[in-house]
Order: structure tokens, then sequence, then C-alpha cells
């Protein structure tokens, strides 16, 4: 596993394609005064030993030195050593609803963004426990397997909006049937499904996997998001879906089957809102799940490897030093001796 020591000196690598900018525009600049001075075709005769490729060489060359070099003030190193890490916490796989209508703004600033909030808030109390992603609408699929890595969780987090499913709805019922799945086969660990929805257009079967992931241990925690009052869906230009007959689409929390699946899971269910309320409920009810030993695989050690990085950067300036902006007179003098070779006497 590849990582860097002080990733901060990685923001360097923006000069070179500000270098680059001021190159062409150098470049540009010294073509126009050239063109001033005479035909282009009249210049290059007058100046046989000027090269037109060299000089582009070079500077590529000393670019790639300087990203090399900036590589390696940054300190690469590789994980060298792998052991396995016991650690004493839970296993928590959210199914987070991606439909369209959790683009709605009834809940501040939008029902996916304040879920994206709820479960970082989540991830932040996280110890040594692991954390599962997945997304569904239509569909469901892993976003995120079940991992101790926080920071790729919320990376992975950042990322989600509703395009990432093309089909639309709300299968809640895939989405558990998968999370069950997706746990790992050790022993004695609280395990806990959190699904965040607003309930609508939800297809059959859901409750039913509720119920067969709490005959497997597993706690449903079903999170109830927006109002039940209904609001339009924004689409992001400034107006809201509307259906085929041209009327503007209204959206509401389905609270009623939202607390019909928690009590098929024999799981709680909280009310996402505009407070803070739902995190502090949810924090409390994950903090109570039976703690178990969890494993996790890690990097223990890590070995520099700015070594190999530098002598890649000694052979790039050595050989931009040895390259000359000029032609090789050696074989430039080839050239015009054959040139004589073919003249009659």
């Amino acid at each position: 596993m590849l990582r860097f020591e002080d990733p901060i000196f990685l923001w360097l690598l923006w000069l070179i394609p500000v270098l680059i900018l001021i190159r062409l525009i150098g470049w540009r600049r010294r073509k126009a005064k050239l063109k001033k001075l005479g035909d282009p075709e009249l210049l290059k005769q007058l100046m046989p030993n000027i090269s037109k490729y060299r000089p582009t060489v070079k500077f590529v060359l000393m670019l790639a030195a300087l990203a090399l070099l900036i590589v390696m003030v940054a300190r690469p190193q590789m994980g060298s050593k792998i052991s396995h890490d016991k650690r004493h916490g839970i296993e928590t796989i959210i199914c987070l609803d991606i439909s369209n209508s959790m683009l709605c703004q009834d809940v501040v600033p939008s029902r996916l963004d304040k879920s994206k909030m709820l479960i970082e808030n989540l991830v932040d109390n996280f110890n040594n426990d692991k954390i599962g992603l997945i997304v569904f609408a239509g569909d469901a699929f892993v976003q995120l397997p079940i991992t101790t890595d926080y920071v790729s969780a919320k990376m992975f987090l950042q990322n989600i909006t509703p395009g990432l499913i093309q089909t639309q709805g709300t299968n809640i019922g895939e989405a558990i049937d998968l999370a069950s799945k997706s746990f790992t086969q050790q022993e004695n660990v609280g395990r806990a499904i959190i699904v965040i929805t607003d309930g609508e257009n939800h297809e059959p079967g859901a409750q039913e996997a509720a119920a067969a992931a709490n005959k497997k241990g597993i706690n449903v925690f079903i999170l109830g998001i927006g109002n039940t009052k209904g609001a339009p869906i924004p689409m992001g230009d400034g107006s809201y879906l509307k259906d085929n007959a041209g009327n503007t689409v209204m959206t509401a929390l389905n609270e009623q089957m939202c607390k019909e699946l928690a009590q098929a899971g024999k799981g709680q269910y909280i009310h996402v809102d505009n407070t803070s309320d739902a995190e502090r409920a949810l924090n409390d009810d994950i903090a109570k799940l039976q703690k178990g030993d969890v494993t996790s695989v890690i990097y223990s050690a890590y070995d520099e490897q700015f070594q190999a990085v530098g002598i890649l950067v000694i052979l790039l300036l050595i050989i931009e030093i040895c390259l000359l902006e000029v032609k090789n007179p050696l074989l430039r003098n080839i050239r015009f001796f054959k040139k004589d070779i073919k003249k009659p006497f």
C-alpha cells in the first residue's frame, strides 16, 4: 500500500501546469518577434544550428524532474508488513436512499445532504467499529464494502448523487437483503443496518427483508427523513420536477410505512428533521449494541521509497544536461558531406 508521509507538499504539483502555461506564452511571443524580423523560412535557413524540438524535450525533462522531486519531498512510503489488528467494536451498514425525491428541500439543505451530514456525524463518533455503505433507488449496490477506513467512508459519501442509479424507485427490500449479506463472518459482534429513506414508491418485500435480517440477529434502524406535508423536487435549474401531465410532483415522507418497516425488523424508527435530535437518538441506540472483537487488516510498517524517486530525478537531470539545444554538429556535417558527394564534378 502506497502512502505519503507529508502529502501537503503534493500541492506543489500545481506548479507544473503553471510552468507549461508560462512556456506557451513565451513561445508565442518569441514566434511573433521572429515574424517581425522576416520570413520564417528565410530565418530558418539563416539559423541552421537551431533545433525545433530539442528545447521542448529539455523542458519536458525538467518538468518531469521537478514533479518527481516534489513527490520525493512528500516522502512516498510503501507498506511492508501486514498485521491483523483486533479491535472492540460493532459492524454497521448504512443503506442510503438516493432516489430523486431525496433532493427535496423540506429538510435543510436537502433530504440527501442532511442524510450525508447525519452519516458523517455517525462516523465521527465511531472508534473501533466497522462501517459499510449501500446506496439504493430502484436498484441497490454496495458503494463502500465494510471497513474501518473512516477517511474512505467520508470520501465515498461526498460523491453520492441520485445519478449513480438510473432506475428510479425505492427498493428498500433489496437494499436490506444486500446489507444482510455484506457483514463479515465474525461471531459475537453487534450488527446494525441503518436505512435512511423518505419511504416513497417502495417496492414490495421490504418488511419481509427487515424481518429476515432481525432473525439473523441484525438490528434494523429506519430513519425517515422529510415531512408528511409534501414538497416539490428541485431540478437544479430553478424549476421543479413535473409529471407527464405537466403538474408539479410533490413528495412526502411515508412515515407510516417506515414505522411498519421498523416494527417488522423489531428495530427503532427515528424521524429526521431540521434538528439534531435524530443524530443523538441514533448515536445512543448504536452505543447500546453488543461490542465484539473486530479484526482489521492494516499495514503496520512502511518503508521509505524516496531513494528510487531520487535516482530517477538524477537520471532525468543528466539527460537534460547532455542534450544540447542546438543540432548535433557531427550529424549536420555528415548530411552536408552526403550532399557534396551527390553533386556532379
